[in-house]
């Protein structure tokens, strides 16, 4: 997979957006979701690069790149709850997280089939 595939410039527009919403937050949760969010966001990045630059075990580690979306996710409603974030960036947060989820998927689903394709000769 090229660096250039939609899913890295999605993660990337996804950190573009998430490092000013996080420096944003209240005082009381910088040392929390402020810090954790935009980590959540970069180990994914982290993820998808390694898995594309490792065919090899790329399965495993789109994989892991699958739960810190998911966590991602639960952390950007955790904020929403807490009202630290409007309705309007969850709902901004939840369709990036969307679109990343459905690319991360068709690539997940490409490589299991390249891996279950049967041996030559």
């Amino acid at each position: 997979m090229s660096s250039e595939s939609p899913i890295f410039t999605q993660t990337y527009d996804l950190l573009r957006w998430l490092l000013p919403l996080a420096q944003r937050l209240p005082r009381t949760h910088r040392s929390g979701l402020a810090r954790q969010l935009p980590d959540a966001g970069f180990q994914l990045q982290r993820l998808l690069l390694r898995a594309a630059k490792r065919p090899n075990i790329a399965a495993d580690l789109l994989h892991e790149a699958d739960a810190a979306l998911a966590e991602l996710r639960l952390l950007l409603r955790l904020a929403c709850d807490l009202r630290v974030i409007s309705p309007g960036q969850y709902e901004e947060g939840a369709r990036r997280t969307a679109e990343i989820g459905r690319l991360l998927g068709g690539w997940l689903r490409t490589v299991g089939t390249l891996s279950r394709a049967p041996a030559p000769g």
